[in-house]
């Protein structure tokens, strides 16, 4: 279960005002379960949960243990939404040295998230040699990098097997009937999974996007489901507000932030949770950095960026605040032995385990940085499975929709991330640009 406290921010924040915040973060709620507010044509995530059908779930798992018995890697290729998602959760679940250990189900690797030259050629040296099978994940097809990605894999999986054969190993997740990867599909026969006109792509990860390349990667999808489902009753527009922790997170964070506090810092003490983080910026810096306004989305891995952060965090410009994602079990069981000479000092706690250990370093620097000006929300998980991230991630979901209504911006577009690319295709020379080619090219040489 995800559980959330908020007793280290009132020593910086009135309660009144925290109060006035939770009246607004009801307000926001309600618009948001009433699809009365900006964006409500991208509100399919809302009741998600409870909307996904057996069969899609059976169908995917079908699809899995296909794949499982042809192919020892799938490259998963995306790029925001479209992968931050699945790595998030199976980084969350897996192996913290996956490639060093034997799996049963197929390695996921990663294309599409960057233009990187070197990227790709290691990617194809390392595909070489393998079995291997591709994810493509658009809504349109024609977004650069994974566009691009997909194109030269796909001819080396063609060149390596042929093309009938390739067409088995690739999937396409993308729309139900337009854009160029759906016309793609259609014609070479890929199979294809939907990805719902009313869900942005930041907000897919319970959809086909992330579903299906989990279920490759052996994860309880069904268990990741349930856990949403349960959270998205625990933050319904029918829980008393004070029960809801989607609404007291939102309102936390929105009172921190009219008291000056203008970064956010995700912080964990599991390396497990890294691309959690990773997730979660894009989850909320898409979503609220509009207008001029919204708190900036930073992180933190502890306690090994202590060690490179931790003194401008306990004394650096007081303009940030916490929240600490707390793990209360661990996977594994590891404690510190006792040692005769106890030349390194550590005797005094040997027998303790490594999370008790942990779990010390976690309150002890909580404690440090409250009494250095920085306040901390702290959100509880039970422990890192299937069911405790799925809660996980509807939570974040949820809090973000009424946050984005609390600051008055519409949390479900991202028209700023087009300037580069706009940029980008006038400078390659993309056919329709010119007009934006010639500006450019004034500009660059007056400069």
């Amino acid at each position: 279960m995800i559980s959330i406290d908020l007793k280290n921010i009132f020593p910086f924040v009135d309660k009144k005002n925290f109060s006035t915040n939770m009246i607004s973060a009801g307000e926001s709620l309600d618009v948001l379960h009433k699809g009365s507010g900006k964006g409500n044509d991208f509100l399919g995530w809302v009741d998600l949960p409870g909307n996904i059908e057996q069969d899609i779930i059976d169908n995917i798992k079908s699809v899995s243990l296909e794949f499982r018995d042809n192919v020892e890697l799938v490259v998963v290729i995306g790029i925001g939404g479209s992968y931050l998602g699945t790595k998030a959760v199976e980084t969350a679940l897996g192996h913290n040295f996956p490639g060093l250990i034997k799996k049963e189900h197929p390695r996921l690797l990663y294309a599409g998230q960057n233009l990187s030259e070197d990227y790709l050629y290691d990617l194809q040296e390392v595909l070489e040699n393998k079995e291997f099978g591709i994810v493509i994940i658009s809504k349109s097809g024609t977004t650069t990098e994974p566009a691009v990605a997909f194109r030269i894999l796909k001819q080396q999986l063609e060149n390596k097997i042929g093309k009938v054969a390739a067409a088995k190993r690739i999937i396409a997740v993308t729309d139900s009937s337009k854009g160029a990867l759906r016309k793609m599909a259609d014609e070479e026969e890929y199979r294809s999974f939907i990805i719902p006109d009313d869900v942005g792509g930041r907000f897919s990860v319970l959809t086909p996007v992330g579903l299906l390349p989990l279920a490759l990667a052996g994860i309880d999808i069904e268990a990741l489901v349930k856990g949403s489902r349960d959270m998205a009753g625990q933050t319904s527009i029918k829980i008393a507000p004070d029960n809801n922790p989607a609404l007291l997170y939102a309102a936390a964070r929105n009172t921190l932030y009219g008291s000056g506090k203008l970064i956010e810092l995700l912080v964990n003490f599991e390396p497990a949770l890294h691309f959690m983080a990773e997730w979660w910026k894009q989850l909320y810096g898409e979503s609220e950095g509009k207008e001029g306004k919204g708190i900036y989305p930073a992180s933190v891995d502890f306690t090994t960026d202590l060690h490179s952060m931790g003194q401008y965090l306990q004394e650096g410009k007081r303009h940030m605040f916490e929240t600490v994602l707390s793990v209360k079990e661990s996977k594994n069981k590891l404690s510190v032995p006792k040692d005769k000479r106890n030349l390194d000092g550590l005797n005094y706690i040997a027998g303790k385990s490594l999370t008790e250990v942990n779990s010390m370093a976690e309150l002890g620097t909580m404690l440090a940085h409250i009494e250095g000006g920085v306040p901390n929300i702290k959100i509880g998980i039970d422990k890192l499975d299937a069911y405790n991230i799925g809660q996980l991630l509807y939570f974040f979901e949820k809090a973000c929709g009424i946050s984005g209504y609390m600051l008055g911006v519409n949390p479900f577009d991202q028209p700023g991330v087009e300037a580069y690319k706009k940029n980008m295709f006038a400078l390659l020379g993309k056919p329709g640009f010119e007009k934006e080619t010639d500006k450019i090219r004034k500009e660059l040489h007056a400069e």
